[in-house]
C-alpha cells in the first residue's frame, strides 16, 4: 500500500516537473501544463494512474486551502464592502447564465430528442458555475488581484461558491422526493451558524493556547486541522467545503496569527492545487471525445462563448472598464469544479443519466482548458490592438515635435515627473508598455507610444536624437540599465535621468557614469524624518538643516561606498551588499556624531 502511494507520488511529480515549464515557456501558463499532465498519465494517455474519481476528490482540498487564505485576506468590514458586486454582479450572473443555458439546452432537445425542463435546469445551474482554482490562480500568477478584473472576478466566483449549496438543497425536490430537504437545508443553515458563532469565539483562544505550548510545529498541525476539520464538517452537511473554510479565513483575518496562518497553510495549497489541475487533466474522457468530437466540440465553444458574453454584458452594466470586464469574462468562462459535484449529486438523484453526466463532465474539464488559452490570444490582441492605435500616428508627428525631454514609464512615479515638467511648459513624450495607461493618457492629449523603451527604433522615433534629456522611470531595474546602455551609446548628447529603487541600483547607475537619479524612497523617508524632528520640538529650520546634512552625508557615503559592480548581480549577492553597506553608513554617522559637540547645529 505504501509503494503504491510513493509510485502515485513520483508519477505526479515527475509529470508536473515535465508539462508545467514547458507550458511556461510556450507561454501557455501552469495551469495548462498541470491540466495536460494529467491527460498525459491518466487512463486515456499513458494509463499510469486509473482512480480518477479518488484523486479528484483528494485533490479539491487544494480548493479549500485557497478558499480559506482568500478568507484570512478579507475582513468582516472589507467584506460587506464588497456586497453590491457580490451580490450585484455575482448573483446576476449565477442566475442569467443559467437560465440562458437551461433555455439553449431545452431548444437543442427540440431537434435531438426531448429534454425534461427539470435536467435543462440542472445543466443551467451546473454550467453556470466557474472554476475557482483556475480563475484565482490565474488572477494570483497576472497579480491582478486587486485591480477591478480580480475584484470583480472575486465576486463573481465568491457568490457562485454560496449558490452551491441552494443548488444542492433544490435537486431533491426536482427529483420529486420530499427526503427531508427542507430539514436538509435548515441543517446546512445551522451549520453556517454554529462556524461563525463558534469560530469567532474559540478561534483565537484555540490558537493562543498552541502558541503558548512553544511548539512552533504544532501551530502548523492546528492549521490544517482547523481546514480539514471545517471541510469535513461542511461536508458531512451537504456544503462547500471551500465556502465554509473561506468563512473560518475571514473569521480569523483581524487576529494576530494571520500572517503565521498564510505561512503555514501555503506549501499545501501550492502542492494540492497542482494535484487537483493534474487530477482534472486525468478525468477527461479521451474515448468519449472520439465517440462525440464535433458535439463536444459544438458543447465546449458555446459555454464558453455563452458564459463570457454574459459576464461581460453584465459588467459593463455595473460599469466595469472595458478591458476589465473583457479580462473577468475570459478568466470565468470555463466550467468549474463544482460542477462535478453537482452533476454527480444530480445522478444519484436521478436527474441525469451516466452518458449525460459523462458528457457534461467531458466539457466542463475540456473548458477548464481553454481559458488559458484564451487569455494568451486576448493578450496578442491587446497588443496588437494598441500597437495598431500608436502606428496609425505619422512619424513625422514625433520629429516635429522634438520633444526636450522622454519620458520611459508613466507609472506613479513618472506620472509626478511628468506633472511637473508639463506644468512649466515643457515639451515631453512618453514611452508607455502598459496599454490601460496609454489609454487613459491620450484622453487628456499626451503623447503616447506604446512599446518597450530598450528597443533603439523607438527611442529615434520618439525623437532622442534631438532630445535634451531622458528620465528613466520604469519600476525593473535590469531595463533601466539596458535604457541607460542604449541611450550612451547611440545618444551621447542626451542627458539620462533615471529612477534607482535602492542603494544597490543607485550605485549601478555611478558605475555607469549616471549621478542623476533619484532613490524613489529615499526622499519621502528624508521627508518625513524633518517632519518628526519638528513634531518633537525641533525649530523648523534646524529640522531644515539636519535634512540637509543628513542628505549631503548620505550622498558622500554612496559615491565612498561604491562597489564594483558586474553587470549581472545575483539578487542574494545585492541584498549583503545592501545591508552592508548600511552598516557602513550607521557605523560612520556615529562617529561622525560623536565628534560634532554642537550636534546637528
Amino acid at each position: 500500500m505504501a509503494s503504491d502511494v510513493l509510485s502515485a507520488g513520483v508519477v505526479f511529480l515527475a509529470a508536473a516537473v515535465v508539462a508545467v515549464p514547458v507550458a511556461q515557456r510556450l507561454g501557455l501558463g501552469s495551469v495548462l501544463g498541470y491540466l495536460l499532465a494529467g491527460i498525459g498519465i491518466g487512463p486515456w494517455g499513458l494509463g499510469l494512474i486509473n482512480d480518477v474519481e479518488e484523486v479528484l476528490h483528494f485533490s479539491e482540498f487544494g480548493v479549500v486551502l485557497l478558499l480559506f487564505l482568500i478568507g484570512l485576506e478579507l475582513n468582516p468590514s472589507k467584506l460587506w464592502q464588497m456586497r453590491q458586486p457580490i451580490l450585484g454582479l455575482g448573483g446576476s450572473q449565477v442566475v442569467l447564465t443559467s437560465l440562458v443555458i437551461a433555455s439553449l439546452v431545452l431548444l437543442c432537445g427540440q431537434f435531438v430528442g426531448a429534454v425534461d425542463w427539470r435536467v435543462a435546469l440542472v445543466i443551467g445551474m451546473g454550467l453556470a458555475l466557474s472554476s475557482t482554482a483556475i480563475a484565482l490562480r490565474i488572477i494570483e500568477e497576472q497579480g491582478i488581484g486587486g485591480s477591478q478584473t480580480g475584484q470583480s472576478g472575486f465576486a463573481v466566483l465568491l457568490f457562485q461558491d454560496i449558490a452551491v449549496i441552494p443548488m444542492l438543497a433544490v435537486l431533491p425536490l426536482l427529483a420529486g422526493s420530499d427526503g427531508g430537504s427542507w430539514l436538509d437545508l435548515a441543517a446546512m443553515v445551522a451549520g453556517i451558524a454554529v462556524l461563525l458563532v463558534g469560530g469567532h469565539f474559540l478561534l483565537r483562544p484555540l490558537f493562543r493556547w498552541v502558541v503558548m505550548s512553544g511548539v512552533r510545529e504544532l501551530f502548523t498541525v492546528t492549521a490544517l486541522l482547523l481546514v480539514i476539520g471545517i471541510a469535513l464538517g461542511m461536508e458531512i452537511l451537504g456544503l462547500s467545503m471551500a465556502l465554509g473554510t473561506f468563512l473560518a479565513g475571514v473569521l480569523l483575518a483581524e487576529s494576530e496569527y494571520r500572517h503565521e496562518l498564510e505561512i503555514a497553510i501555503e506549501p499545501f495549497k501550492g502542492l494540492l492545487l497542482g494535484l487537483f489541475f493534474i487530477s482534472v487533466g486525468m478525468a477527461v474522457n479521451l474515448g468519449l471525445l472520439l465517440e462525440y468530437p464535433l458535439q463536444i466540440l459544438v458543447a465546449v465553444v458555446a459555454l464558453v462563448t455563452v458564459k463570457g458574453l454574459i459576464l461581460y454584458l453584465l459588467a459593463r452594466l455595473f460599469g466595469i472598464q472595458a478591458k476589465s470586464r473583457s479580462q473577468m469574462a475570459a478568466i470565468l468562462s470555463q466550467g468549474g469544479e463544482f460542477a462535478f459535484v453537482l452533476f454527480t449529486a444530480a445522478r444519484s438523484e436521478g436527474l441525469l443519466e451516466a452518458d449525460l453526466s459523462s458528457f457534461l463532465l467531458v466539457v466542463v474539464s475540456l473548458s477548464m482548458m481553454t481559458t488559458p488559452l484564451i487569455l494568451r490570444l486576448q493578450d496578442k490582441w491587446f497588443v496588437r490592438t494598441f500597437k495598431a492605435e500608436a502606428s496609425d500616428e505619422p512619424e513625422a508627428d514625433v520629429v516635429d515635435r522634438e520633444p526636450r525631454v522622454i519620458i520611459t514609464g508613466f507609472g506613479r512615479f513618472g506620472q509626478v515627473v511628468g506633472r511637473l515638467l508639463f506644468a512649466n511648459k515643457i515639451r515631453v513624450t512618453i514611452l508607455e508598455r502598459d496599454p490601460s495607461q496609454i489609454q487613459f493618457l491620450r484622453k487628456f492629449g499626451y503623447k503616447v507610444y506604446y512599446g518597450d523603451a530598450s528597443q533603439l527604433d523607438l527611442l529615434r522615433a520618439a525623437g532622442a536624437e534631438k532630445a535634451e534629456a531622458i528620465i528613466i522611470c520604469t519600476d525593473n531595474p535590469e531595463e533601466v540599465m539596458q535604457v541607460v546602455a542604449l541611450c550612451q551609446q547611440h545618444f551621447p548628447r542626451l542627458k539620462i535621468l533615471a529612477r534607482a529603487r535602492s542603494r544597490v541600483e543607485a550605485h549601478q547607475l555611478l558605475s555607469h557614469g549616471v549621478d542623476r537619479f533619484s532613490r524613489e524612497t529615499f526622499a519621502g523617508a528624508l521627508d518625513l524624518g524633518r517632519q518628526a524632528l519638528v513634531a518633537l520640538g525641533m525649530h523648523p529650520y534646524k529640522a531644515k538643516r539636519a535634512e540637509a546634512h543628513f542628505r549631503k552625508l548620505d550622498t558622500t557615503a554612496l559615491r565612498d561606498l561604491l562597489p564594483q559592480h558586474s553587470e549581472d548581480v545575483h539578487l542574494a549577492t545585492r541584498a549583503r551588499e545592501a545591508r552592508k553597506e548600511l552598516e557602513e553608513i550607521f557605523d560612520r554617522e556615529m562617529r561622525g556624531e560623536r565628534e560634532r559637540q554642537n550636534g546637528w547645529d
